[in-house]
Parts: structure tokens; C-alpha cells; sequence
């Protein structure tokens, strides 16, 4: 099968058959010209639907069961073969959503990445996360029969595709490559700004799925509308876990659908944040205009649709946040806009930036310049204070896109005041130097509650794939605080722990046998015993 963007069909693929939608056609679009692109891509219905989750439920167990060393295969296949398209994927991903090519092409590094990261994790056999208290028939008062633990995968996985970033958070992103390295098949509702882009990816997923012999229910790609088909995927009781990036209305009205089944299913939405940014005095004098400018920076890389991006700047009252304040004052006008993703994004920019705007007690503190094209609007930066950010929930509201808030503070006191009724975020910034400690001390307790990833200096665009990375947060940045949606501990969002207890050596299953014929590294006891040691 070619990867090519000369062979895009404009057709879902369920279970490997590239098929045609039985509802209207749906075209990307340049948002730089705001002319569509072909082909056209036909919506399925419902009953088309069910063809893919009806085939990811056929494939569960034998994709769950597959040994570490295909398992691990398969998602570097997956890599591989995005890779093989070559520059056609960026391109074709530049035409839909007005991202520079350089961007597009560390996202798809990313994107292949992470894939193989998960396939070192699975090829490792961490993810089973085995346990065994080895049988006491001796101990007194009473014997301790043999019981051992591990994690499956939870079933066929529902993933939306994110609006920005149409590879790293899409058809093969971060949500489809964790629960693929659970053992989860995956059925993706591609997002319809970007549909040749989630074809190409889609097309490559499913040439890794044949060229391994896997049953093809492991994936299918759908395009429907989200207010039906998306509703009908989290609905369906073969979808057990959901994955979505997008809106905060989008997430909840998921949530609502997924708690509403008879069987309720866990989603994991990334919804809305504004990410504060806290300027200490010892940080601010050193340098303002360099502060200011990296500010700017980080409020308008890409267009500020990044779900990091800065949107609440604390600086204290005072000569040090004067000289920042006018830093960032007389340097915006020296920004320009960046095509944003969609006109539809553009226009919920424009009219979040005019009701900040409207706001008692908020002024302009510095606007850019608009981009070239359709649809970049100028970076825009507002001021106002903590008496109004905690009476207002407006100057809290997410705008997705190169727009801010500085607030002023007067005082440690009011600092916390503040902090503490914030909403929860993906993330927390603290720009200090060693005389400014003290003063993050006795901040940190609090943003501990209320983020997910606490940076000290810097800024929160750009998030790493590892290990130790964390991006999730309270609601509502995410609907649970307790996973994140980046790095391999995303894995366990579609894992569950079962426990096998007194079970003859035959029946049990291999990542828990006696034998340990898996090689996997396993907690013996309490004593985590390192495979090959």
C-alpha cells in the first residue's frame, strides 16, 4: 500500500477498507487563503460505525496477547512507515493548517518519537506491571496462598484527533501510540480541518497492521461529524476508554455521553488552560527587555494555539514590573501574526480577545502586527490586577491563540490569594533567581494542587515525551488529574490490574508464569526484581 499523497481516497478506512461515507462531503482548507482542498472526504453514518467498533472488538484479545517482541514491532513499523511517505505528509499537513514546515517537521519527529519510546516500553514488558506474593503455606496463624498481579488492556479505544497539532496529538499521536502499547485497538475520529493528513498517517497504520498479520479491527479511521459520530463512538459499547484533545465544551459533552452508558467508560480529555507564568523581583531585574521579548515569543509561536502557551502573566507592582510592563508595551508592536489553524479558530479568537478586552479594569498593554493571508490575526497583550482577576471569571477564560493577560500584583500575600482560585492547568512557571527562593517556596504547595508540571524559568511551550513528563491537571485542564496524556506513563490510562490467585502453573498467563518466559522484570514480595538479573 502507498503512503502517497497522490492516492488519498477521501474515504474513511474501517478495519483496512478504505470505504465511502454515506453522508456529505467534507473538504480541508488553507486557512491562509481559505480555499479548500481536495479531495473531499465523505462523512459515514452510524450503522458504518458500527463496521469499525464491531472489528476492533474481534481483534481485542489476540492484539492484547501478542508477545513483546511484535507487540514492539508493530508500533516501530508504524514509525517506520510515516517516515517512507517523506516530505508529502508535511506538505500536505502545511495546506491544511498554516503551520510552518520547520514545525511540522519536529512534530513528525515527535510523532515517530514517541511510537518508539512506547515500542522500547512494551518491548521491555513494563506496561504489565507484574506482582507476585509467592505462596506462605507454612505461615501461622494462617497460610498465604499464591497470588500475582498484573495490568490488561481495558478493550477498543476511542481517540479524537486534536486541531493542533495534526501529527504529535492525531491518527498515530500520543493517545492512539498508548493505548496501542496497552494492547488496545483503536478506532480515531480524524478531526476535519485535517483530513489528507490523517489519511496519509491512517494509511500507514493500517499498511503496519497488514504487513504484521494482525487482525485489521486493530485500527480504523472515521470521518463523521463530532456532534453524531463522535457521540455515537464514545457511546458504543464496544469503545471502552476514550482519548481527546480539544475544547473544554467538546470534552465535556463526551464526559456527559460516556457517564451516561450503562456500562460507564473512563475519558481522558485535555481541555482548557492558561498556563501562569510568575515573575519574581530577582527575575525581572536582571533583564526586562529580554523577559519581555521571550514572552512574546511564547505568546505567539504558532499563533498561540498551543495548549501550553502563557495566557496569565503575574508581575508584581513596582519599579522591576513597570520596566517589564513597558518592555512588552514597546516591543509588541515588532510581533506579527501567524496564520491560525482554521477561520472557524480564528473567529473564537477574535471574539474572546474583544470580550478580555471589554472587561472593567482591563487595558491593552501592547498589540502586534497582523500576518500575512487570511486568518493571523496581531498578538495581542492585556493588563489588569488580582482585585479583578478574582472577581471576574471572564479574565480566567482560555482564548486559543496569540493573546495574554498580565496581572499586577502587590504582594506575596495577594500572590497566593490569587493562585489559589485559579482553576487547574496543564502547567506553572516560575522565573526566579537565587534571591527569589523564598518567594517560590511559598508558592509551590499551592500550584502543586492546581497544575501538572511546575517549570522553573523558561516557558511552557514545548513539552517533552519521556519518562517523567507530566501533562495533565486538575479540571479543567483535564477531566482526570491523576494521568497524563504525554510520555509513557500515558500508557496506564488503558491499562486495568487483575489479580490471579492459587492458579496451577498452566493456566497462568505468560507475563505472570512461573517460568517468567517473557524475561519481564517483575516485584517479587514487595522486591522489584530487574529482568536478567
Amino acid at each position: 500500500m502507498s503512503t502517497t499523497t497522490q492516492n488519498l481516497t477521501g474515504q474513511s478506512i474501517l478495519a483496512g477498507i478504505s470505504t465511502t461515507g454515506t453522508g456529505r462531503a467534507v473538504h480541508g482548507y488553507n486557512p491562509a487563503t481559505n480555499e479548500p482542498l481536495e479531495p473531499a472526504y465523505s462523512l459515514i453514518d452510524e450503522q458504518q460505525l458500527k463496521t469499525a467498533t464491531a472489528a476492533a472488538a474481534e481483534a481485542f484479545e489476540s492484539f492484547r496477547s501478542l508477545d513483546p517482541a511484535k507487540h514492539a514491532d508493530f508500533l516501530d513499523a508504524i514509525a517506520d512507515n510515516i517516515e517512507a511517505v517523506g516530505t508529502e505528509l508535511v506538505a500536505r499537513a502545511m495546506a491544511e493548517t498554516g503551520l510552518p514546515e520547520a514545525r511540522l517537521t519536529g512534530e513528525r519527529g515527535r510523532t515517530t518519537g514517541q511510537l518508539r519510546l512506547f515500542a522500547k516500553v512494551v518491548r521491555q514488558g513494563d506496561q504489565h506491571g507484574v506482582r507476585v506474593d509467592p505462596a506462605m503455606p507454612d505461615r501461622k496463624p494462617a497460610p498465604r496462598v499464591d497470588i500475582r498481579q498484573r495490568k490488561i488492556a481495558v478493550g477498543p479505544v476511542a481517540v479524537f484527533g486534536a486541531s493542533n497539532f495534526p501529527l504529535a496529538f492525531s491518527t498515530a499521536g500520543g493517545d492512539t501510540a498508548s493505548a496501542f502499547a496497552a494492547g488496545c485497538p483503536v478506532v480515531f475520529k480524524a478531526h476535519n480541518a485535517h483530513p489528507g493528513t490523517s489519511e496519509i498517517v491512517g494509511q500507514a497504520i493500517t499498511k503496519a497492521v497488514a504487513d504484521l498479520g494482525l487482525q485489521p479491527g486493530v485500527f480504523s479511521l472515521v470521518y463523521g461529524p463530532g456532534a453524531s459520530i463522535g457521540q455515537a463512538l464514545v457511546a458504543d459499547p464496544a469503545i471502552k476508554a476514550v482519548g481527546f484533545t480539544g475544547s473544554r465544551s467538546g470534552g465535556t459533552a463526551l464526559m456527559a455521553t460516556a457517564a451516561a452508558r450503562p456500562e460507564p467508560i473512563p475519558v481522558y480529555a485535555e481541555m482548557s488552560s492558561i498556563n501562569p507564568v510568575i515573575f519574581f523581583e530577582g527575575a525581572l531585574a536582571q533583564d526586562p527587555d529580554a523577559q519581555a521579548q521571550a514572552y512574546l515569543a511564547s505568546v505567539a509561536g504558532s499563533s498561540g494555539q498551543l495548549c501550553t502557551a502563557p495566557g496569565l502573566v503575574f508581575v508584581p507592582v513596582g519599579e522591576a514590573g513597570d520596566a517589564f510592563a513597558q518592555a512588552v508595551s514597546g516591543q509588541a508592536p515588532n510581533t506579527a501574526g501567524q496564520t491560525m489553524l482554521t477561520a472557524g479558530i480564528y473567529k473564537s479568537w477574535n471574539q474572546g480577545v474583544e470580550a478580555l478586552g471589554g472587561q472593567e479594569g482591563v487595558e491593552l498593554l501592547g498589540r502586534g502586527v497582523e500576518g500575512s493571508g487570511e486568518n493571523a490575526p496581531a498578538p495581542t497583550i492585556y493588563s489588569s490586577n488580582v482585585e479583578q482577576l478574582l472577581s471576574n471569571p471572564v479574565l480566567q477564560d482560555e482564548i486559543f491563540g496569540a493573546a495574554s493577560l498580565v496581572i499586577r500584583y502587590a504582594n506575596a500575600e495577594e500572590l497566593k490569594t490569587a493562585l489559589t482560585k485559579l482553576e487547574g492547568q496543564l502547567t506553572a512557571t516560575l522565573q526566579l533567581t537565587d534571591s527569589d527562593h523564598e518567594a517560590a517556596a511559598a508558592v509551590i504547595p499551592t500550584l502543586e494542587t492546581k497544575v501538572g508540571r511546575i517549570l522553573v524559568n523558561g516557558w511552557p511551550t514545548g513539552v517533552e515525551v519521556g519518562h517523567a513528563m507530566v501533562h495533565g491537571g486538575p479540571f479543567p485542564a483535564t477531566s482526570d488529574s491523576q494521568t497524563t496524556s504525554v510520555g509513557t506513563l500515558a500508557i496506564e490510562r488503558f491499562l486495568r490490574p487483575v489479580a490471579y490467585q492459587n492458579f496451577p502453573d498452566g493456566l497462568l498467563p505468560k507475563p505472570i508464569g512461573t517460568d517468567n518466559s517473557w524475561n519481564l522484570t517483575r516485584r517479587i514480595d514487595g522486591t522489584l526484581k530487574i529482568a536478567g538479573e
